[in-house]
């Protein structure tokens, strides 16, 4: 827990399937704090998108229904008897749909429409008006809290971020193709870095965090001393 009562902002950044979801839940665990998975919002309007027409099969978004749409869709978050958190979207628990590869080949078009960051940004920022929190995704120590105390910018290369999603989605049944996957991530990759609104970067004061070879505990532990070295501050 936080033994001196000064609640901080950690935003944790990085590419996909970088594995920064993991650590940021584990981090927020650890310390006592709230956990926001940002990734989920923007898939869960993406799954919104997919089931009402907006998104076409070539992966052309309907800009102006999504825009239009955007006030009925509310994203909220739950925690499982288990511990884990899941993605509610209009009260429905969608955690496992939009964690499906055909939700990762669309939610970078419609993550990159101005309209819906700006939205899931206000939302974003009102979860962390107490502090205490732990938020993961592309844009949290660059857009959302730029003045966040602690920021962390998390990278491994393509293919074994490709290689950890295969992993993710054979334990949860679903029967993908490396290659497929792989195309993916460098696609998003591309997409998340070059977008108009909010483009992935890295925040010039973040730490950056390469876990291609690092074991989960090892990440745990670099993470629980990069807060304990901030709070001491």
């Amino acid at each position: 827990m936080d033994t001196n009562d000064k609640k901080i902002i950690i935003a944790i950044d990085g590419y996909s399937s970088s594995g920064k979801s993991t650590m940021a839940k584990s981090l927020a665990k650890a310390i006592g704090y709230k956990y926001v998975d940002t990734g989920a919002m923007y898939r869960a309007v993406t799954l919104y998108a997919m089931r009402h027409g907006m998104i076409g099969a070539n992966h052309t978004v309907n800009i102006p229904a999504i825009e239009e749409a955007l006030h009925k869709i509310d994203i909220t978050f739950t925690l499982m008897p288990d511990g884990t958190q899941h993605t509610l979207l209009n009260g429905e628990d969608v955690e496992n749909l939009i964690r499906q590869l055909d939700v990762s080949e669309n939610v970078s078009p419609v993550s990159a429409i101005p309209a819906v960051r700006q939205n899931l940004v206000r939302k974003q920022q009102d979860f962390g008006k107490e502090r205490g929190i732990v938020m993961d995704g592309r844009d949290i120590g660059t857009t959302v809290f730029p003045d966040a105390e602690l920021k962390i910018f998390v990278n491994a290369p393509a293919a074994t971020r490709a290689m950890r999603r295969v992993k993710e989605l054979q334990e949860k049944g679903v029967p993908v193709s490396y290659d497929k996957v792989l195309a993916n991530v460098v696609s998003r990759d591309r997409q998340d870095e070059t977008r108009a609104e909010s483009p992935l970067r890295r925040a010039e004061d973040a730490v950056d965090l390469d876990n291609s070879n690092l074991t989960l505990k090892e990440q745990d532990a670099i993470l629980i001393k990069l807060y304990n070295d901030r709070i001491s501050c």
